[in-house]
C-alpha cells in the first residue's frame, strides 16, 4: 500500500447557536484527504491559523516527501517529515499540517484492517466521557445562566465557559463563574478557559475568588503556557490546571509535565501532528499520573484519544465544532448522556460529506469572511 494523493482545502462555515437566528462567527477549517495505489482513502482536519500556508504545507512541501510511503508506516511518514521538512522542530503550520495527513494515515489503517482508530490506539474502551462549552464571553450573566441550564436539562453534567474577555477584568469573571455555578448547582463539573490571556497575578487572584465554586480545571490561564508560570500559579491555589492543546509536538507538552505545570494534560490530535505524537504525549502523561483531556474543540477526532488510551478522559464538544462535525461528516457522532460512544465502522467511524464540503468551499483568500463576533458594549450578542 502506498500514497499516491493528498488533497487539501479550505472550507468557512457559519456557527449558529441555539436560541439565536443569525450566525455569530464564520469557522475555518482546512480538510485534507489522502488516497492510496488501492483506492483506499483517509480524512483529516486541522484548524484555521494560516490556513493557505498550511494548504501548500501538505500540497507542495509533505506530500512530495511521503509520496509511495506505507501510510501506516506512521513513524517512518513523521520521521521524514520530521528531518526533511523541519528539521529544528517548529511548530505552527508543520505540526498542523503533519496533523491532518496523519490523522488520514490512522484512518487508511483502521479502515485496512477493519478496526476503528481507537482500537488501533489501544482499544481501552468504545466511548469517552464528554463536555460542553456554552459559555460564550459575549454572553451576558443572564444568558450564561440560561444557556448552562438548558445544556443541564439536556442531560450534560459537564460544562466549559470562556473567561478572560470581560471589560470588567477579572472581578467580573468571577461574579459569572459564580453565577453558573449557582444556577447549575454542585452535582455538575463546571470548567473555564482563558485562552491565554491571563497575566499570572490575574489569574491567582480569579482563582482566589472562586476557589469555593468546585472547578474541575482552569484552562490556559496563562501568557504562552508559560511553564514556569503555570507550576508557580498551580502551587498558589486548589484550583486544576489544563493546558497543552495548541501545542505543536511531543517536546513543548514534556516541558508542561517536568514543570509540574498542570493537573489535565490537553493534546490535540488536530495540531500537535496527529495521533502519532498524540500517542507519545498520552504515555509520557501516563507515566507521570496525569490524565489527558480535549480542548480546541474538534471532538470526532480527538475522542478516539480519549478512548483508546488508558489515561484517556473527556471530549470537548464546543459548540462550533460540534456543528462542524455533523455538517461535514456522515455518521459523526454526538454526546449522550456525558459520552460520546466511537463508531463500529472502521478507521475514524465517519465518512466526508463531500457536498456540504463543496458548498463551503474557499478558493482564495479573498474569499474568506471576518470571524469576529457581533456584541454590543455590554458584552449581550446582536443579531
Amino acid at each position: 500500500m502506498q500514497i499516491k494523493k493528498i488533497t487539501a482545502s479550505v472550507h468557512q462555515f457559519p456557527i449558529y447557536l441555539p436560541m439565536i437566528d443569525k450566525p455569530l462567527e464564520h469557522r475555518v477549517l482546512v480538510f485534507c484527504e489522502v488516497e492510496t495505489d488501492d483506492g483506499l482513502k483517509g480524512c483529516g482536519v486541522t484548524g484555521a491559523f494560516l490556513p493557505w500556508a498550511t494548504i501548500a504545507a501538505i500540497e507542495q512541501e509533505i506530500f512530495p516527501v511521503i509520496k509511495d510511503m506505507d501510510p501506516r508506516d506512521t513513524e517512518a511518514v513523521h520521521h521524514a517529515v520530521w528531518w526533511k521538512v523541519n528539521p529544528r522542530a517548529y511548530t505552527g503550520v508543520v505540526s498542523n499540517a503533519l496533523s491532518a495527513i496523519d490523522i488520514a494515515c490512522w484512518d487508511i489503517h483502521g479502515k485496512a484492517t477493519g478496526r476503528t482508530v481507537a482500537q488501533l490506539l489501544g482499544g481501552y474502551r468504545d466511548w469517552a466521557g464528554t463536555y460542553i462549552t456554552f459559555g460564550y464571553p459575549f454572553f451576558s450573566i443572564d444568558q450564561l445562566v440560561e444557556y448552562a441550564k438548558k445544556f443541564v436539562s439536556e442531560g450534560h453534567t459537564r460544562l466549559k465557559m470562556v473567561v478572560a474577555n470581560d471589560k470588567g477584568g477579572w472581578r467580573e469573571d468571577a461574579r459569572r463563574v459564580r453565577a453558573v455555578r449557582e444556577a447549575v448547582g454542585p452535582d455538575v463539573d463546571l470548567m473555564i478557559d482563558a485562552n491565554y490571556r491571563f497575566p499570572p497575578n490575574e489569574a491567582l487572584m480569579l482563582c482566589r475568588a472562586i476557589e469555593d465554586c468546585d472547578l474541575t480545571w482552569f484552562e490556559e490561564p496563562l501568557h504562552q503556557n508559560d511553564a514556569r508560570a503555570l507550576a508557580d500559579l498551580r502551587r498558589r491555589t486548589n484550583v486544576p490546571i489544563a493546558c497543552g492543546q495548541m501545542e505543536g509536538h511531543r517536546w513543548r507538552l514534556r516541558e508542561l509535565i517536568e514543570h509540574h505545570a498542570v493537573d489535565i494534560l490537553q493534546p490535540n490530535c488536530c495540531y500537535n501532528g496527529g495521533y502519532t505524537e498524540t500517542v507519545k504525549a498520552a504515555h509520557m502523561a501516563q507515566a507521570y499520573n496525569l490524565r489527558i483531556a480535549n480542548g480546541a474543540g474538534w471532538p470526532i477526532f480527538n475522542m478516539h484519544t480519549m478512548a483508546g488510551l488508558m489515561n484517556g478522559w473527556l471530549v470537548e464538544f464546543h459548540w462550533g465544532m460540534w456543528q462542524a462535525g455533523q455538517k461535514f461528516f456522515k455518521g459523526a457522532p454526538g454526546p449522550e448522556k456525558g459520552k460520546v460512544k466511537i463508531p463500529d465502522a472502521p478507521g475514524l467511524g465517519f465518512t466526508p460529506e463531500y457536498d456540504a464540503l463543496a458548498e463551503c468551499r474557499v478558493k482564495e483568500p479573498t474569499g474568506l469572511k471576518a470571524a469576529g463576533m457581533q456584541t454590543n458594549e455590554g458584552g449581550i450578542v446582536k443579531v
